[in-house]
């Protein structure tokens, strides 16, 4: 079983990336999907979840209105909006996949699977 998340880079205050999260070897659609990231010095903390039907989502208030989570269950993928960037977005983002699929999961002890991560840096 493999996650791998990509997209991530350099990016100026306000603009835009794009995350996606590729799953091998298991079935992304039977599985809630998070995403987390890690800033040096932090603790890690989830960004959004999104349930295995897409149709319920949850995100911090920091994030709140500027990131969008999706689900592509046929082309098993998940995906991260970010939108105006912000400098304390800088972290290293992970995907993740959790059982119980109907609901979210703000635990990460609740994710059973995990990507290798990718570096989001913003500039100010």
């Amino acid at each position: 079983v493999q996650l791998q998340a990509s997209g991530g880079g350099l990016v100026q205050a306000g603009g835009s990336l794009r995350l996606s999260c590729a799953a091998s070897g298991v079935t992304l659609a039977d599985y809630a999907v998070g995403w987390f990231r890690q800033a040096p010095g932090q603790e890690r903390e989830q960004v959004s979840c999104i349930v295995r039907s897409g149709d319920i989502t949850d995100y911090p208030d920091s994030v709140k209105d500027r990131f969008a989570i999706s689900r592509d269950n046929v082309k098993n993928m998940v995906y991260l909006q970010m939108n105006n960037l912000q400098s304390d977005d800088t972290a290293v983002y992970y995907c993740a996949a959790a059982p119980y699929g109907s609901r979210c999961h703000k635990s990460g002890g609740a994710y059973r699977y995990w990507g290798q991560g990718t570096q989001v840096t913003v500039s100010s």
